[in-house]
């Protein structure tokens, strides 16, 4: 079961540092809620450098971001 993580209404870089720490804590898969197309964004480009693959999905302004070794 992936464990979801919830950064809506937070600052860059607080989703980054959140979803590096919880790929350390719980691993994949992991999915993202993030309302913010810059901290997709960031969050895609965090989890590629990690070796990670990410999936985005984006309804009105709220992306689902599914990360997957």
């Amino acid at each position: 079961m992936a464990y979801k993580l919830d950064v809506r209404g937070l600052s860059c870089p607080e989703p980054v540092i959140n979803t590096k720490r919880a790929l350390t804590e719980h691993g994949d898969p992991l999915v993202v809620l993030a309302d913010s197309y810059v901290a997709a964004e960031n969050i895609k480009r965090l989890v590629s450098s990690l070796g990670y693959q990410a999936a985005t999905e984006e309804d009105n302004g709220e992306f689902t971001i599914t990360i997957t070794k």
